[in-house]
């Protein structure tokens, strides 16, 4: 029967590895977006008997469920998963946690399966399966080691958090964090609300909100907003992609303004867009706006949070770049092409691609929620600039494919109009100053290793 382990020491104490760990909602920050793996079902407390339930890809067969019980749980130490149904005749799966000589914690997972095939083909997959399960506990650890840090820097967010945006690439990242680090995460929704699961109503369009959201809220994060580069521009979208920013933020600001008592801080999305096209130099947050569509609703969008600054919140605006991530934004849309060998610079591939981390500007915000001096506008960009060419050719080396077919201009244009012009052959080179004199700890400040993070290419 097939065995494997993975061991390796952490940069933290057990107890907050441990506090981490024993979370259910951990199992959330473990599954890595390029697995292709669906959470059905997690428990809300980590005990014996406990069912996970997940929806996982089997090639060639599709995609079957697995649900596993978890047992011999062993609070702060260890507990194990067995496989009740799933693709494997059996799977057993210890995570143990232990202190070394240093006095930091020491995580181990210690892994056995049985495939349902026989010889041959159970010989061959147990290699395939084997290959797996290097990459993605190589990807787990570096996870869980990070968060830890990162929970740990911030006092593990003892504060109540109000989210717009939840169900995104964004708050969807940043919610699972924070309901690791024991938070109470309440969301603000368009549809009917499900107030077992801490959703409450709001309609920005037509200025409604259920003020009951606000009650004992420390911090209200929004990350609101349509969809930039994922539509041509007519003048309807550039409609929505304006009022869904300004609308949204305006509404949560006067909402704020209206609370009595202490008012929580505003932590509110704004975009590197808002300094239009820098072919040269550097913006920093000092650095006056551009004159594009993008540059003007991006100040429209930071002045629509001024009335909760006027009544006494603390308001950050987060500038934020090219989000690095599997599931969404610029990465998700040149995986394909990359991989295909069918991707380059667009234009001349000299505009700049400030860009962050997706774990890197969940880290910032959980920052701007606990800390004081998060205040005002703050770009959310790492310290590694590049341009276009700089950024096809990084992913084109993480995916191991040449990145030498171009988007001439003239076809992004005639293809794309006005958005291919601003959000695409324009550009600037951002700068994250407020940051660094924060002294914020990048878990990716260079562009190719945030990559091989996201795509699952670690080695």
């Amino acid at each position: 029967m097939p065995l494997y382990t993975r061991s390796g020491t952490l940069d933290s104490s057990l107890e907050d590895v441990a506090r981490w760990h024993f979370q259910s909602s951990a199992l959330l920050r473990l599954v890595p977006a390029w697995a292709g793996v669906e959470v059905l079902e997690i428990p809300p407390r980590l005990e014996d008997g406990a069912i996970v339930t997940l929806r996982v890809p089997v090639p060639p067969l599709g995609r079957k469920k697995w649900v596993s019980r978890i047992e011999e749980v062993n609070p702060g130490v260890s507990f194990v998963d067995d496989q009740v149904s799933g693709p494997f005749k059996m799977w057993r799966h210890e995570h143990r946690l232990s202190q070394d000589d240093s006095g930091l914690c020491r995580l181990t997972d210690s892994l056995e399966f049985e495939l349902p095939h026989p010889p041959p083909i159970s010989n061959i997959g147990e290699r395939v399966v084997e290959r797996a399960l290097v990459k993605t506990f190589s990807w787990r650890h570096r996870r869980t080691g990070q968060d830890v840090a990162r929970l740990r820097e911030t006092g593990w967010i003892q504060k109540k958090v109000l989210l717009t945006g939840a169900s995104g690439l964004v708050g969807s990242s940043l919610r699972t964090l924070l309901q690791v680090a024991g938070c109470e995460v309440v969301r603000l929704v368009r549809r009917t609300p499900d107030s077992a699961k801490g959703e409450f109503f709001w309609d920005p369009a037509r200025g409604e909100i259920d003020l009951s959201a606000f009650e004992g809220v420390g911090a209200v994060v929004n990350l609101s907003g349509a969809g930039i580069a994922d539509k041509r521009w007519t003048a309807k979208r550039k409609k929505v992609i304006r009022q869904s920013r300004v609308d949204s933020t305006s509404l949560l600001a006067n909402s704020i303004a209206k609370l009595s008592g202490e008012k929580p801080a505003f932590i509110c999305a704004s975009a590197t867009g808002l300094y239009g096209d820098r072919p040269e130099g550097r913006c920093n947050e000092s650095t006056s706006p551009g004159d594009s569509f993008l540059a003007s609703t991006c100040v429209d969008w930071e002045a629509a949070a001024v009335p909760a600054r006027e009544a006494g919140a603390r308001v950050a605006n987060l500038r934020i770049g090219v989000v690095v991530a599997y599931a969404g934004g610029a990465v998700a849309k040149l995986r394909r092409p990359v991989s295909l060998g069918l991707a380059g610079p667009v234009g001349h591939g000299r505009q700049g691609m400030s860009w962050i981390a997706l774990d890197d500007l969940v880290g910032v915000i959980a920052h701007a929620i606990v800390d004081d001096r998060y205040s005002g506008p703050i770009n959310c960009v790492a310290p590694d600039v590049v341009d276009n060419r700089g950024f096809m050719k990084a992913m084109g080396r993480v995916l191991r494919r040449p990145t030498v077919a171009p988007l001439p201009a003239f076809v992004a244009r005639t293809l794309f109009g006005q958005m291919g012009e601003e959000a695409l052959l324009q550009g600037v080179f951002a700068v994250p100053e407020k940051l660094e004199s924060l002294g914020f700890r990048f878990d990716f400040p260079e562009l190719e290793d945030a990559l091989r993070f996201e795509l699952g290419h670690l080695d």
